[in-house]
């Protein structure tokens, strides 16, 4: 299929984008859209090679530069000082994509109380912390957009990861238990939820033969999902093309779901 010229938002040009786990697959993918449209972007990462070869990729290509910091977001108080720190040296973010999540797999009988609680700081507490610490922001802008990072892996009721499918199913309800409150403000809030992405680590960690054909069976379209379709979901859902979505959970998974 020949190649198409895609989408150019003239609303991002200049916006200020915060994105949690911005450093590799799908939040690398979003840091460089959110770029390469012209927007200043930051994010933070603990995967310090990723984040500064990222970095300075983004910088050689023409596209400004991004900020970016090494943050453990499982530590609450370090997320808050990080966003704090980049709102202090860029200024108020319009934009706040929580991206950051982690999908080790595990089986119910292994869970323990503590192991709880380590996916919970990773795949859902960031992202109420995140938009505590930016909304006064967004206020002062007059408005903004959140984009929570869910999936659709828990709506295809797989028993191979329960911790991160109540966090993944529990952004749409912070989607929408803020969404009238935010609104009065002018401040988007939607769930962005892709399905199977391919991913140097599911690729390396998850995918095999049964799982493509799963894939293929299960998927309308005959194409693997790719982090860069991700991001240009979230590039319409920041832009002022989407000024009246909010409230609402949108799919990338090939009619899957």
């Amino acid at each position: 299929m020949k190649k198409k010229a895609l989408a150019v938002y003239p609303s991002l040009q200049g916006q200020r984008v915060f994105v949690t786990g911005g450093a590799t697959s799908v939040g690398a993918a979003i840091v460089c859209a959110f770029a390469e449209q012209g927007a200043q972007v930051a994010f933070v990462d603990i995967a310090d090679d990723q984040s500064a070869e990222l970095a300075a990729s983004i910088e050689a290509q023409g596209w400004g530069r991004v900020w970016w910091r090494r943050c453990d977001v499982s530590d609450v108080a370090a997320l808050q000082a990080s966003l704090a720190q980049a709102q202090q040296e860029l200024g108020d973010f319009s934009i706040l994509v929580n991206n950051v999540a982690s999908d080790d797999r595990h089986t119910l009988e292994s869970v323990t109380p503590d192991y709880w609680d380590e996916r919970m700081a990773v795949n859902q507490r960031p992202a109420f912390f995140a938009i505590q610490a930016l909304v006064p922001g967004m206020r002062r802008l007059g408005g903004g957009s959140i984009i929570n990072l869910g999936s659709t892996g828990w709506q295809e009721k797989s028993g191979v990861y329960p911790c991160y499918a109540v966090a993944k199913s529990s952004m749409n309800g912070l989607t929408r238990g803020l969404a009238e409150t935010l609104g009065a403000d002018r401040i988007r809030i939607n769930t962005l939820s892709p399905g199977w992405v391919m991913t140097e680590r599911q690729l390396s960690k998850w995918l095999n033969e049964k799982d493509i054909h799963t894939i293929r069976q299960s998927q309308c379209l005959p194409d693997m999902i790719q982090a860069s379709d991700v991001a240009r979901l979230a590039l319409f859902l920041a832009s002022d093309d989407a000024a009246m979505c909010t409230a609402q959970e949108f799919k990338v998974d090939a009619g899957w779901n």
